[in-house]
């Protein structure tokens, strides 16, 4: 299966090589953000997270177009995927970095089987490649050709891959993303952010990360920090709960005798929103 990927990541690249000059000479697609997020084909539970992650405002800030190559990282059940797809499907390519077919993990594999029979079932997920990712792991193949995507993305993971393996594993997630960029091409990240004054040993267990500490992992990385956002912000989010960032909806992993309304009150969690860009000079 990993030899089809690749050969069907080189097929998807040359065509989009030999498809640019003529969609830089179209009128556009007849498909907006809007329109995708409206699609009948959403998850209803979905769907009711919009109020909080602000999915249009969030890849507008990312200057997303439906012409682009995109890459999202580790989509879970497919929230954004969801979106992007159809935004995507007419003139677009979406790569899906899920979670590696030989991770061990039980959940990872019950959870990439899961998305993948979603994606060769629907017909809304017609033009989207999935691809593997995991930092510090050895892959035959990469998130995406070398150098073709417009846009990597990645949505609530960076807590992840510190938690499982601390600063090296962020490290080397940038890396992989700096190599699928085009120069010029941006990354957007949106993670659950740490207050700047609370200790940084909360990251290895809260779910929450500084915002400073990412950006200065990037521009180490060699991007440029374009934009920060407010768009996900959550000032009613004090991100000092005891079972961390996961006492929040939609997780809402209350212990006995919590009350479970003081965080449903709070909501989802409070996020920072990066833009950064892979400089066309590179150092």
């Amino acid at each position: 299966m990993k030899t089809k990927l690749m050969l069907s990541m080189a097929a998807a690249l040359t065509l989009s090589a030999c498809g640019q000059a003529s969609n830089e000479n179209s009128v556009g697609s007849s498909m907006t953000l809007e329109k995708a997020v409206q699609d009948d084909s959403r998850t209803e539970r979905y769907v009711k997270r919009d109020e909080a992650r602000h999915p249009v405002e969030t890849l507008e800030f990312f200057e997303l177009a439906p012409t682009m190559t995109v890459v999202e990282i580790w989509p879970g059940g497919g929230y954004y995927t969801e979106i992007l797809a159809p935004y995507l499907s007419e003139s677009g390519q979406l790569y899906a970095a899920h979670f590696p077919q030989n991770s061990g993990s039980d959940y990872y594999q019950r959870s990439l089987e899961k998305f993948t029979d979603r994606i060769q079932t629907e017909a809304v997920f017609g033009n989207v490649e999935i691809t593997e990712f995991a930092p510090l792991t050895d892959l035959e193949s990469d998130i995406a050709p070398p150098n073709s995507a417009d846009r990597v993305l990645t949505f609530r993971n960076l807590h992840n891959w510190y938690m499982s393996g601390g600063e090296e594993a962020v490290r080397d997630a940038f890396k992989q993303f700096w190599r699928a960029l085009k120069p010029d091409g941006i990354l957007g990240v949106v993670d659950h952010r740490l207050p700047k004054d609370a200790s940084a040993d909360a990251m290895a267990e809260s779910g929450y990360i500084h915002q400073q500490w990412v950006i200065d992992i990037a521009e180490q990385a060699g991007f440029e920090l374009v934009e920060a956002s407010e768009i996900n912000a959550n000032p009613k989010d004090t991100a000092d709960h005891p079972n961390g960032v996961w006492n929040l909806p939609p997780t809402l992993n209350v212990n006995e005798g919590d009350d479970a309304e003081i965080y449903k009150a709070i909501g989802e969690s409070d996020r920072f929103t990066l833009k950064f860009r892979k400089p066309t000079t590179q150092r």
